[in-house]
């Protein structure tokens, strides 16, 4: 089997609830997605996506991707896209860097090797645990009172974990936390993800206006240094994000006890591929794990379900369900959340079809 062409449809993805906003001032109303397609000569074809968080979130940008697709995918005409392993090796010596690149392609080709096995993914990545897995519910930054207002809600929509979007004045932030806190409930857990957005003596003065709350810190500077330098004056459970982006960083932060908990994101190291050997990593070190993507729509959702379901559920911190924040949907047979959780698809490959209607005509196209 050989892959016979690669190519790339654009589909933009509005919000329900119209903006979603973070750290910095920064936001985004309507998330630009690339879905991937790869196809073989044995007539099976498989699909993957990567939708960044706007250009402004990490070294990755929509048009990059379409952009990186196009000089990558003549190196890959030809190569087997069930030896996943010396696929990955081809396509980083084809182009250096740029792992979200690559991440369409891979999860496309997990989706061809599950349907060429009659497996779904998640059997291939190691297995399914249980039923379904948890899903957290990310809530965009506003003011304190409106922030901890919206909890109630999405509760009632299944929801115990609540990722609460600070990174902004210290003052202002602690009050966030403050009002979010006071509205949980037993087996609730709040998150505090600041997503780089304070310098270092602004989150130690965070986390000292919160330490008699039970609360997660996330990601609260830009460098490792920083939030490692955060962390040793911090009581609190610490996720590491934003900074974790490649097996190199993940063993350093082992090795100097940086975090709690990890959060693996699939387009951020590269694709599944790459992403299952941290995941792997973590399970053997004891981490606790949120696994998910930048963002994205029914078909990201499918490759992060698979990808959760597949791991130890006592190291599954969270997953995220992007579908359900998006009006448009891409494929049919994604995962949809159901009392707060979802479960992956128990047909072969990713279990999605793509709906032709809403990806029009591809934007690039690489043929052999």
């Amino acid at each position: 089997m050989r892959i016979s062409r690669i190519a790339a449809y654009r589909v933009e993805l509005p919000l329900h609830e119209s903006t979603y906003k973070w750290s910095g001032g920064k936001s985004v109303t309507v998330f630009d997605s690339t879905i991937v397609r790869v196809e073989t000569d044995a007539g099976l074809a498989g699909h993957g996506e990567v939708c960044p968080l706007g250009p402004f979130y990490l070294p990755a940008y929509a048009e990059g991707v379409r952009s990186g697709l196009r000089e990558l995918g003549p190196h890959l005409i030809g190569e087997d896209p069930r030896q996943l392993a010396k696929l990955n090796r081809a396509m980083d010596a084809a182009l250096k860097g740029h792992p979200y690149v690559k991440s369409g392609i891979d999860i496309a080709c997990w989706d061809i090797l599950g349907q060429a096995a009659g497996l779904p993914v998640c059997e291939l990545l190691g297995g399914r645990y249980g039923e379904d897995v948890p899903l957290y519910r990310a809530i965009s930054q506003e003011a304190p009172d409106a922030m901890a207002a919206r909890i109630a809600g999405y509760r009632s929509e299944g929801y115990r974990r609540f990722q609460l979007k600070v990174g902004g004045d210290p003052d202002v932030d602690i009050e966030r936390i403050r009002a979010a806190a006071a509205q949980l409930q037993t087996g609730d857990r709040l998150i505090a993800d600041a997503n780089t957005g304070w310098t270092q003596h602004e989150a130690v003065r965070v986390v000292r206006g919160v330490a008699d709350i039970d609360v997660y810190i996330e990601q609260p500077c830009l460098s490792y240094e920083e939030c490692l330098a955060v962390r040793r004056n911090c009581r609190h459970p610490f996720v590491l994000d934003e900074c974790i982006d490649a097996l190199d960083m993940l063993l350093r932060a082992r090795a100097d006890l940086a975090c709690d908990v990890v959060n693996l994101k699939i387009s951020k190291l590269g694709g599944l591929t790459k992403t299952r050997q941290a995941r792997d990593l973590c399970v053997n070190a004891g981490i606790a794990m949120t696994l998910e993507d930048s963002w994205g729509g029914d078909i990201a959702t499918a490759a992060i379900a698979h990808l959760a379901q597949s791991t130890p559920p006592e190291l599954l911190f969270t997953t995220t369900d992007f579908n359900s924040y998006v009006t448009v949907s891409t494929a049919d047979g994604a995962p949809q959340r159901r009392a707060g959780r979802m479960a992956a698809s128990t047909r072969p490959g990713l279990g999605i079809e793509p709906r032709w209607d809403v990806l029009g005509d591809a934007v690039v196209d690489i043929r052999g």
